[in-house]
């Protein structure tokens, strides 16, 4: 009896394990699973450059990692002569599960690359050899943009000035290692919804912006429930300590119920105001990694939108506590 037992256990620890190899292999070599590159020829007119130049720089903030930030200075403006280099590392110590690299997306890095790869890349999150991207570019985000949008950004980034700036690999740790491949989808495009409807398009270029990740707090990658736009995300600056976003949402105590549509434009383009001079950091005092002389630079109109999109989520209260220094060793 006791032998069948023990017989049955092994058994069902090898069916175990043979399960678990296969997923793994699945998961590492099926995946990811998001098609083949269109075929695309993108035309480059003064029309896309400069709606992909907008957009880069001041919605999407595409230059804010593929750029170098200096973090002696407010709010981590870019370094001139560093525009899409890459090459920034977000890793372990950062609170990232990995060590991961913004790519260089200037002409010298993407001279090989076809308009439907780098296409696929932003909407999917694959790269051109077919590997996952991790979603540091928030490509589900971008798969429900407007394709002309991401037509108008590949237009523009093939406009930069080639940086030779050769960037290592990714390493993801694990199980994000295996996590990663199950990461990219395939996209679902929509229309720019029509101006008029300030709500749904505040709504279009809130998700562009990506405002949700950095504004809600996560645990192990998820966000967590009933915490949307609550901020609390937690960053560790480069320079010591931890900065915490804020809460967005429209809580009477807590949140941004009390600012009006003036106070919240005029909140980023405080940042963009002939007169400002970004303050210089020592290291350990506070900083933000919001980049806002990039956000600043966001049409008002487009600003406006957001604010009125963001007059419609569920408030929540959750005071968050803005810097932690680092702690004294």
């Amino acid at each position: 009896m006791k032998q069948n037992l023990k017989k049955g256990i092994k058994y069902l620890v090898l069916i175990a394990i043979v399960a678990i190899v296969g997923l793994l292999s699945y998961v590492s070599f099926a995946l990811p699973d998001v098609g083949d590159p269109e075929n695309l020829t993108i035309e480059i007119t003064p029309e896309r450059v400069e709606r992909g130049k907008y957009l880069a720089h001041s919605v999407n903030a595409c230059m804010d990692c593929h750029s170098k930030r200096d973090w002696t200075k407010a709010a981590g403006p870019i370094i001139e002569g560093t525009l899409g280099q890459g090459g920034e590392e977000f890793s372990q110590e950062l609170g990232f599960p990995g060590k991961f690299y913004s790519k260089n997306i200037t002409p010298y890095a993407l001279k090989d690359w076809t308009d439907g790869e780098i296409f696929r890349a932003i909407t999917s999150g694959v790269s051109k050899d077919g590997k996952a991207l991790f979603p540091l570019m928030p490509h589900p985000n971008y798969g429900k943009s407007d394709r002309e949008d991401i037509y108008s950004i590949i237009a523009y980034i093939r406009t930069l000035k080639p940086i030779e700036n050769k960037v290592p690999e990714s390493l993801p740790d694990f199980p994000m290692n295996f996590i990663i491949n199950t990461i990219p989808q395939k996209p679902q495009f929509v229309k720019i919804p029509d101006q008029s409807n300030t709500v749904a398009y505040g709504a279009y270029i809130f998700n562009a912006a990506d405002c949700f990740t950095c504004h809600t707090k996560q645990d192990k990658g998820a966000p967590l429930p009933g915490m949307d736009l609550a901020g609390g995300f937690e960053f560790k600056m480069p320079g010591g300590g931890v900065v915490r976003s804020a809460n967005i949402t429209p809580d009477a105590e807590t949140g941004i119920a009390k600012w009006t549509e003036e106070m919240f434009v005029n909140r980023f383009k405080s940042y963009t105001d002939s007169t400002y001079k970004p303050a210089d950091i020592k290291p350990g005092e506070f900083n933000t990694v919001m980049p806002w002389t990039m956000y600043g630079n966001m049409k008002t109109e487009d600003l406006k939108a957001i604010y009125a999109y963001l007059r419609t989520v569920k408030p929540v209260k959750n005071k968050v506590e803005k810097f932690s220094p680092a702690q004294a060793e």
